[in-house]
């Protein structure tokens, strides 16, 4: 019940995207990107694909079961236009033209893997739910000596970097996203009481690019010695870090 609850209000977030999709595209295509179940899928294709004259909703999971399940059940319901593929996300074929791209806590590089593609097939939407962000929490642990010593208190002890790590990472892909062309919009998925894991990043393409979002992506990562698998898929380099302030340095100029 409590994955229902996500997946009926993520699809009243999806609405205007779907929406806009049909309106301009005879046959738009819908990716889920590490579909799992494709609970997801099942419930966008019943209340916006069925019924409509074209239209393609293709699910991508790595997990050759469920992948056999989903299909063998929308073989079933006589969902005719959807379609599934067993692949993890960075191996996976992609159609040529992506309308919209969606990722319910796919994890750790994984969301990585769904908005990279999203960008690079130019989607019109995409709307993603992180989950289990470690790469960059580890990347802050390595690199920490290169940081500003001010900076670098914030994720001093192991909790508070896991959850610094997490929110730098989701801060990052909306500016990559922003940086790319799209209008960015981060909010709470459900509840709580319902999932943990409940940040979304929902994008609208409306620029080809960003230049000053850019640049404020790749003065962030170069601030905090860090640079994710998403920017390193599009090619986004950190800008030239402040040399980091050796704590000697602090204790100097406070005043006795």
């Amino acid at each position: 019940m409590r994955k229902l609850k996500q997946v009926n209000h993520l699809v009243g977030l999806l609405r205007p995207a779907l929406e806009d999709i049909q309106g301009r595209h005879a046959s738009p295509v819908v990716v889920d990107a590490g579909s799992g179940n494709a609970y997801l899928g099942f419930i966008l294709y019943e209340l916006f694909l069925k019924d409509a004259e074209g239209g393609v909703l293709l699910n991508v999971e790595g997990r050759p079961e469920l992948t056999q399940r989903a299909r063998e059940r929308a073989e079933r319901l006589g969902f005719s236009r959807m379609e599934f593929q067993t692949a993890h996300l960075e191996n996976a074929q992609w159609p040529e033209r992506i309308h919209l791209l969606t990722a319910l806590h796919a994890c750790d590089t994984a969301t990585d893997d769904a908005l990279a593609v999203a960008i690079q097939k130019g989607a019109d939407h995409v709307a993603v739910v992180p989950c289990c962000q470690a790469e960059v929490a580890t990347q802050l642990k390595e690199g920490r000596a290169a940081v500003d010593s001010t900076l670098s208190l914030l994720y001093q002890h192991p909790w508070h970097r896991r959850e610094f790590g997490s929110h730098l990472t989701n801060v990052l892909r909306a500016l990559t996203l922003e940086s790319f062309g799209y209008q960015v919009t981060v909010t709470e998925l459900t509840g709580w009481e319902h999932s943990l894991k409940n940040e979304l990043i929902l994008g609208r393409r409306v620029h080809r690019e960003n230049r000053q979002a850019r640049a404020k992506l790749e003065s962030l990562l170069g601030a905090y010695g860090v640079r994710p698998k998403l920017t390193r898929l599009l090619g986004v380099e950190p800008a030239s870090a402040t040399p980091a302030t050796p704590a000697a340095d602090i204790t100097r100029t406070t005043p006795a």
